[in-house]
Order: structure tokens, then sequence, then C-alpha cells
């Protein structure tokens, strides 16, 4: 598969995984939700491992499993809690402060990688799109700040969870990443489940067993398959970007399957995202091009 195909992949799951995510909890709550997503999808994932002829379990694989299977039960269990009490579209939202985080990371972890200035600029009002769009929101909402504040534990946590698997070398298959870290996370959510809730629902409504399947199968089996294989091809900040260009996309999915609110200041914030992304993306480009056709243009515009 095409590097541009996965990326694009990857962005269309994760703008529909935060409404999913809301409507999986309803009915069974969101612990049953979050623990029947992943169990499905290590089962799968492990069959499709096996299937494929994907060696899964190596010693040298373990470590990072770990640190994927942590990222995933920490990340999951923070934006799912987090996911009953703000709307689905701002979960997508705050995950666009992904990209400073990783960048901070990178520059701490990864030799030769982290935010340039122009990467820092357009991250930086990327990230005020996104003040734009909370801005007046938060306080129309009794838990919209601990549900916010839960989504940013998230996104440090799924920053620090990228970087540290970049770190590590993460030249394994997409595949053996998927099922090895969801077969060592799938153990505590569904521990968490059984001691904080423990009840099997009577029954499940359609939409949330829609969702949970949907999550286990699409989101966690493909969308962390792809996700991986971008990891390992593209740089950790770029692959952060991916969080600046969901919350677009999520906001109007609230909007129209979840009559969530979508106003002036949230087409305003938009703007400034796709601006920021711009910035991101293209700045650099621009400025080594300016380089080039400037006759011995030397140091001036290195940085």
């Amino acid at each position: 598969m095409s590097v541009p195909a996965a990326y694009l992949g990857v962005i269309l799951i994760w703008a529909t995984t935060p409404l999913a995510i809301q409507w999986s909890g309803e009915g069974p709550g969101f612990l049953f939700g979050v623990a029947a997503r992943m169990a499905i999808g290590a089962v799968l994932a492990l069959a499709l491992a096996r299937l494929s002829g994907v060696r899964v379990w190596r010693r040298d694989a373990l470590a990072v499993y770990m640190v994927v299977g942590l990222g995933i039960y920490g990340a999951m269990l923070s934006t799912y809690w987090a996911a009953q009490q703000i709307p689905s579209g701002w979960i997508s939202a705050i995950f666009g402060f992904t990209p400073i985080a990783t960048g901070a990371m990178a520059a701490l972890w990864l030799p030769g990688q982290g935010l340039t200035r122009v990467r820092l600029t357009g991250a930086l009002l990327g990230v005020g799109g996104l003040a734009v769009i909370f801005s007046g929101g938060a306080a129309a909402h009794e838990q919209a700040a601990a549900g916010i504040a839960a989504v940013l534990l998230a996104t440090f946590i799924h920053a620090a969870s990228a970087v540290w698997t970049k770190r590590l070398g993460a030249q394994f298959r997409p595949l053996a990443l998927v099922a090895g870290g969801l077969a060592l996370s799938t153990p505590l959510l569904v521990a968490t489940w059984a001691v904080f809730d423990g009840s099997w629902p009577a029954s499940l409504p359609e939409r949330a067993l829609a969702s949970i399947l949907y999550l286990g199968v699409i989101g966690s089996v493909l969308g962390f398959s792809l996700y991986y294989y971008v990891l390992g091809r593209v740089d950790a900040t770029r692959v952060a970007l991916i969080t600046l260009i969901t919350p677009v996309a999520a906001l109007l999915l609230g909007h129209a399957l979840n009559d969530e609110p979508l106003s002036l200041l949230v087409v305003s914030g938009a703007g400034l995202v796709i601006a920021g992304l711009a910035v991101f993306e293209l700045g650099d480009r621009m400025a080594r091009h300016r380089v080039r056709q400037i006759p011995n243009g030397g140091d001036r515009y290195a940085d």
C-alpha cells in the first residue's frame, strides 16, 4: 500500500472514531464498550497474523508491544470516559494538540526530528484554531473541563507511545504491532471493567452493538495497522499532523449525525486549523525553495 493511501485511511477512520466511541457506550457503559472493542480487535488481529504468517511473539518485540499496549490502554480508557462528558467532535479537536506534544517529545527522544520554527508556527496556528472552537463551549457544559482534561491526558499518552515506539525502532510488521499491543492492553481493559463495573449488559442497543463491532474491526485492527504502517515510514511529527486534519471532519459528522452544535466559532476555528496545516506541511518546503532561487543565498534562510 502507498503511504498516502494509508495516511488517508487513518484520517477517515479517526474522523469517525469519536462518534462511534460515544455511541458504543449507550446502554452497556463505556467500560464495557472499550473492553469489548479491544477484545474483538485482539482476537481478529491475532487470527489475521496467524493466517498471513506474521510472527507476533518474538523476544525482541516485547518491549515495543508493551509501549504500544500501555499507550492503547491509557489513551483509550481516558478517551472513552471523556466521550461521556463532551461532544464527540471535541474529542478529535482536542487531539489536535498531538503535534505539539509529539514534536516536543521527538525533539528529546528522536535525533534529527522535532519542530522547526516554521513547523512550530503552523502547529501553534492550528492549536489556536482549536482554542477558538472551544471558546465559550466549555462554560456551557458542566463536565466539559473534566472531559477536556481527560482527552488531553490521552493525547500526551498517545504521543509518548508513538514517539517511544519510533525510538525503539519499530521495524516490525504493522499487523504484529497491532496484535501484540492489543493482546497486552485487552486483559488490562477487561480487568478494569471487571473491577469497576463487571455487570454483563442484559441487552445491547443496535447502535451500540454496531459501533463496538465497527471500532473492533475497523477502528482497532485496520486503523491501528494503517497508523503503524505510516509511523514506520514517516517522521513522528508528520504522523501527528493527522490529528489536525481529523477535527474538521469529526465536528461535521457530530453535527450531522448527533445534533452537536456547529457555530460560527467552530467554522472559524476550523479555518485556522486548515491554515496551520498548510504552514506546517508546506512552510519548510517553501523556505528551501526560496534558498534555491536566490543566488549565493548561503545560510541566510537556513532556519
